[in-house]
């Protein structure tokens, strides 16, 4: 089912229903009650009568919802969540805040600062009187993924965000097509797939050969957008068995550079802030802003609630995005496609283990837009959240030099200085682990995502640990959307100590500490839990450690290079004055889907003189 062409369908059919309807209404009483006055109120009051209508009615609808979900609550013997409480109607004033905060604040704080006030982890924002439920309440989150997992899906309201971007993708899909979809994914993420590196070393020795250029010329390098290359590059040849090549292409130039009128290499682009870091004016960058405008728009769409239809109603704005995707992956489809009847034609079955994802697929069906949507999904999950942890794990190792020394005095331990690792060898670093899992706390790739209620149903006490109140459930309404946020989660000081803002990798290898997540592992959620569970963890995990482990054989010190960012991406100074990370933060994290550093992570790479007397 398509859903991009029926927004405009559901806002029409809302308009009837809350505008028409009691006009309509309105109009039938003036007929039977009033017929001798209905020209007279038709010249003078006939506007304003409709419109004093209308205002009635939707009061009279919010106020008989209200009583419906009180009468729901007491049935099911839950209470209900705590509401957001503004000084104008509808939280108008409580909506404002939020979009301003989007543009000035730190990420998620506008969420954080809602939680401290009212004392609790579960909250009902009702924004322009429609529900909608936050939480960072690990009871919570435990059954919206696991435990209350049927009662849950993605819904109609976010499939109409996303369909023009996702479409058929898993991301996008609940019950028989996820299910499907996920069964297909399963066998290219065991491990006789994830743990073959050669892929990696191929895209890794031409990072390297760019960071070492780099370093010739003593010049920054936006390390984001080298990152989301190689792991774009990695997973097409994963998936499709060919690589984009975007390694191959021009690379952003810093800010600084673009102000001063001096020449420009060759392999360097002209770039701009994009929709995430920086972007370059070239044929992957087009991709590139297409595949993250797509992204941008959800959350907009996300942020801006039910009526986000009125601002789209004559055009669709991911359509043209997904235009530009669109030539990208369906030459791939129809060549695969192709391959596919020539080989039916010649008699020839190739085994599951020889085939790539696509290949599989096309196995499966001829539906070209069924076949790219899931490609489509693997390549934001594949490109998207293992770029994020590599270049959020740099960013920390550049804050924390001494962080960087003991992991790599590790790696050189057990691979040697130039050597290339195994997956067991990988599974050896356990200092290794614990920066990636601390990057992952503090920085999921994913800090937000949603969920609708099907029905009614309560939601399980707060932890009582952490929050105030009585402790009894609480009413969840259907039809209802609800938002958790791991990012705050995961920073919560009553489950992390004191010290949860802070970078420390030895809480992964303290015995206590680790018990404490063990015996809570709801705590602790980057990869999702439950049904949905990222099936790419352990193919990202491999990615990224891989990566690391070869980068810091060559590299042993990683600095910032703030005067390389666009101004406007720069943390504000105000930020300074603030509890938490923000204080220090010297980089502006954002979010559309997935993580990124506005206006890229710009980095110099070096080598010790002792590396470099040892080549």
């Amino acid at each position: 089912m398509r859903y991009h062409p029926q927004y405009r369908l559901r806002l029409a059919h809302d308009v009837a229903r809350h505008i028409m309807l009691p006009s309509a209404a309105l109009e039938a009483l003036l007929v039977v009650h009033k017929p001798s006055t209905r020209v007279l109120i038709d010249l003078k009051w006939k506007i304003p009568l409709f419109l004093a209508f209308n205002l009635f009615w939707a009061i009279l609808r919010l106020l008989f919802r209200s009583w419906i979900q009180a009468r729901e609550a007491y049935r099911l013997g839950g209470a209900c969540i705590p509401t957001v409480q503004g000084r104008c109607p509808g939280n108008i004033d409580i909506l404002i805040k939020m979009m301003k905060a989007l543009q000035t604040s730190y990420l998620l704080d506008v969420y954080l600062d809602l939680f401290k006030e009212y004392r609790c982890t579960t909250l009902n924002l009702r924004i322009l009187w429609v529900d909608q439920i936050i939480t960072m309440d690990q009871e919570h989150v435990k059954f919206l993924l696991a435990t209350g997992f049927d009662k849950f899906w993605r819904g109609n309201l976010q499939k109409e965000r996303m369909e023009t971007f996702l479409g058929d993708g898993i991301f996008n899909r609940d019950d028989a097509i996820w299910k499907m979809h996920r069964s297909n994914a399963r066998p290219f993420f065991v491990k006789d797939r994830i743990a073959h590196v050669d892929v990696f070393e191929k895209n890794f020795n031409r990072i390297l050969s760019i960071l070492l250029s780099y370093e010739a010329i003593d010049r920054p390098v936006d390390v984001q957008d080298l990152f989301g290359r190689f792991t774009m590059d990695s997973a097409s040849e994963f998936l499709f068995g060919q690589s984009f090549n975007t390694l191959g292409g021009t690379l952003p130039i810093p800010w600084s550079a673009q102000t001063s009128k001096g020449p420009t290499s060759s392999s360097q682009g002209a770039a701009h802030l994009g929709a995430k870091g920086s972007a370059t004016d070239d044929t992957w960058g087009e991709f590139v802003q297409a595949f993250e405008s797509c992204q941008q728009n959800i959350t907009r769409r996300a942020r801006l609630g039910y009526i986000w239809p009125l601002f789209e109603l004559f055009e669709d704005r991911s359509l043209k995005h997904q235009r530009t995707i669109r030539k990208w992956l369906d030459p791939l489809v129809s060549s695969a496609l192709e391959d596919k009847k020539a080989a039916r034609r010649m008699g020839v079955i190739n085994a599951l283990q020889e085939k790539t994802l696509l290949q599989h697929l096309v196995d499966s069906t001829d539906d070209l837009a069924l076949i790219r949507d899931q490609l489509l999904s693997m390549l934001l999950a594949s490109r998207d959240s293992t770029a994020v942890l590599i270049t959020y794990t740099c960013y920390f190792l550049a804050l924390h030099p001494d962080v960087l020394q003991r992991l790599r005095a590790e790696i050189i331990e057990h691979c040697g200085p130039h050597g290339s690792p195994d997956y067991d060898t990988l599974l050896q670093l356990r200092y290794l682990r614990a920066v990636i899992n601390e990057t992952l706390r503090l920085f999921p790739p994913v800090p937000l995502n949603i969920r609708e209620s099907r029905a009614d149903c309560t939601l399980p006490p707060a932890d009582p640990t952490y929050a105030t109140g009585d402790h009894t459930p609480l009413y969840m309404p259907g039809g209802v959307n609800i938002v958790w946020l791991p990012m705050l989660l995961h920073r919560n000081p009553v489950l992390w100590g004191p010290d949860a803002d802070e970078f420390n990798p030895d809480r992964w290898l303290h015995p206590d500490r680790v018990a404490k997540c063990v015996a809570n592992p709801f705590m602790y959620g980057p990869f999702s839990f439950g049904p949905r569970t990222c099936l790419g963890r352990g193919y990202g995990l491999n990615e990224a450690s891989y990566f690391l482990v070869r980068l810091l054989q060559h590299f042993d010190e990683f600095k910032l290079h703030s005067e390389s960012q666009p101004p406007e991406s720069r943390p504000r100074e105000e930020w300074k004055l603030k509890e938490g990370r923000q204080a220090k933060e010297q980089i502006w994290p954002a979010a559309a889907m997935t993580l990124f550093v506005k206006g890229g992570l710009w980095m110099r790479l070096k080598r010790s003189d002792a590396m470099l007397e040892s080549l």
